[in-house]
């Protein structure tokens, strides 16, 4: 009943029919129960996949467990070869997918699947902000894939080495395995997924539906055929084509997997962390965004407008999402804070959406409680109030924005209560503080629990922008800190260690034996 694909020993008979009722265990002592709907549909040669956190009954149809179990296949019989492979063809193999990028019949077709898939998503009432193509998008994923093909070859670095008296063991990294991706319909994030490939990594990837057709086009236009040029084995890279939830599924529940990256939406997210951890796959999630800014009274104003104004120019997970402003300061910095969201709200040209914590409203002043405002969502632009009041609760809730800026306003004690409400609401991703008390910034960093944190504008979180290389994902610590690696995964992080030794003393021996006469 798990979904996976890969081999071992099979100890006991296949599922075959699910029946209205059925009582499937869970966590060890809890019951799920199979709905009607459920024991319809499932067929022989479908498989079941039970979330042990949760109960939740996911079905993996057999078509859809087969492409994803075809795909992972592929890219494992790739790696298999990639050993063979040098550094030289892995270098050519980002040359060769920048250069197709750079071709303008090539880009022309992409470009225009690109927009079959935004009038479609369009239609469907879809947001659009991360799935349209644009000459920025473009020139990054350029300058993403150049930038691998600049960089020092990842296999084979020594990372450690102990000397002993006639022999010597080095650390040497060494390639992971099957990368498998999941990410949300940004076209750009695909580019950024071969990073694995530098340090000799195979990939695969599902990318959100609405995205398929862009993602068709660019293995045909310039992913395959930069494969082909650089003499790499087939399924170096290979795209799930799938628009279903399912394959996804089934890809990150295959053991053969290693590791497991998700990025989109925060149930989605937390869904496929799931699926496969209990696979035994590593993951790297990141579902959830949206970073926080808190300033006290010593914050300098001009900074702050800074931080707001240049945190609001477009909705991504690093975008400004709650604004926590001591009680001693609110006087003096809400209307900062005010007017620097009423300018990104003036860039965007559709004006901002605030959020105020119930009881903070008294900050506000009138002209703003009684706005009304015209909100772009993806369904269409919407008069709206400009102000609206929310619990405490909701805090962590992350605005996702067209081109009206959104953003919560909270109004705190001190800054421990803002480090104490960001790290019980937030997703606990990125953090910025405006003050100028040393002490308060070495306080904040040693109590706030965020991989990221800052003293200006939260859009700096972002692996190309900050350490010159194209991010597979940002990981925040919404489901615990990281184990040996930071925040940001880029392609020459994903790699296991090797252990190799070189021998002098041909005579090394545990017990101190010294060594026997050789027979004549």
């Amino acid at each position: 009943m798990d979904g996976a694909g890969g081999k071992g020993r099979d100890l006991g008979e296949r599922l075959t029919t699910l029946s209205p009722g059925m009582a499937i265990p869970y966590g060890g002592d809890r019951l799920a129960r199979v709905s009607p709907e459920l024991a319809g549909a499932f067929q022989p040669g479908d498989r079941l996949i039970v979330l042990q956190d949760s109960g939740t009954l996911l079905h993996v149809p057999g078509a859809q467990q087969a492409i994803a179990a075809e795909a992972v296949g592929r890219a494992q019989a790739a790696f298999a070869r990639m050993g063979e492979v040098s550094d030289d063809q892995i270098t050519a193999f980002f040359d060769a997918f920048a250069h197709r990028l750079a071709d303008e019949d090539a880009w022309g077709a992409i470009a225009a699947a690109n927009a079959a898939d935004v009038a479609a998503a369009r239609q469907r009432g879809r947001s659009t902000t991360r799935l349209a193509v644009s000459p920025a998008m473009r020139a990054d994923m350029i300058a993403g894939l150049r930038a691998w093909r600049d960089s020092a070859p990842a296999r084979g670095r020594v990372i450690e080495a102990v000397d002993h008296a006639g022999w010597r063991v080095e650390q040497v990294s060494a390639p992971l395995g099957v990368v498998a991706f999941v990410f949300e319909g940004r076209p750009n994030v695909f580019a950024d997924a071969t990073g694995v490939l530098r340090a000799g990594n195979t990939v695969v990837f599902r990318i959100g539906s609405d995205a398929l057709g862009t993602a068709r086009a660019i293995v045909t236009e310039a992913l395959d055929p930069a494969i082909a040029a650089a003499g790499l084995p087939p399924g170096a890279a290979v795209l799930v084509d799938s628009a279903e939830h399912a394959a996804g599924w089934a890809m990150f529940a295959d053991p053969r997997l290693g590791l497991a990256v998700a990025r989109g939406s925060g149930p989605a997210v937390t869904q496929l962390g799931g699926i496969a951890r209990q696979a035994g796959v590593p993951v790297s999630l990141h579902g959830t965004g949206g970073a926080w800014i808190a300033a006290d009274a010593s914050a300098d104003p001009e900074r702050l407008f800074a931080a707001v104004f240049h945190s609001l120019d477009r909705k991504v997970c690093n975008t400004l999402n709650v604004f926590c402003v001591t009680r001693d300061a609110a006087q003096d910095l809400v209307p900062v804070f005010l007017a620097a969201l009423d300018q990104a709200g003036e860039r965007g040209g559709h004006g901002v959406k605030l959020h105020v914590v119930e009881g903070d409203e008294a900050f506000l002043p009138d002209a703003w409680r009684q706005a009304r405002v015209q909100v772009a969502r993806a369904e269409g632009v919407r008069d709206e109030a400009k102000v609206d009041i929310l619990s405490e609760a909701d805090l962590g809730r992350e605005w996702e924005w067209e081109q009206t800026p959104e953003v919560t306003l909270k109004v705190v004690a001190d800054l421990d209560e803002a480090v104490g409400l960001f790290n019980r609401y937030s997703p606990q991703f990125a953090a910025s503080l405006i003050s100028a008390d040393p002490q308060a910034h070495a306080r904040f960093y040693a109590t706030i629990n965020a991989p990221f944190v800052g003293d200006g504008f939260t859009r700096w979180v972002d692996g190309q922008y900050a350490l010159n290389k194209p991010e597979l994902g940002l990981s925040n610590w919404e489901f615990g800190r990281l184990f040996a690696r930071g925040g940001v995964l880029a392609g020459d992080g994903v790699f296991t260690v090797r252990a190799r030794v070189s021998q002098d003393d041909i005579h090394l021996d545990r017990g101190g034996v010294p060594p026997p006469a050789r027979p004549a």
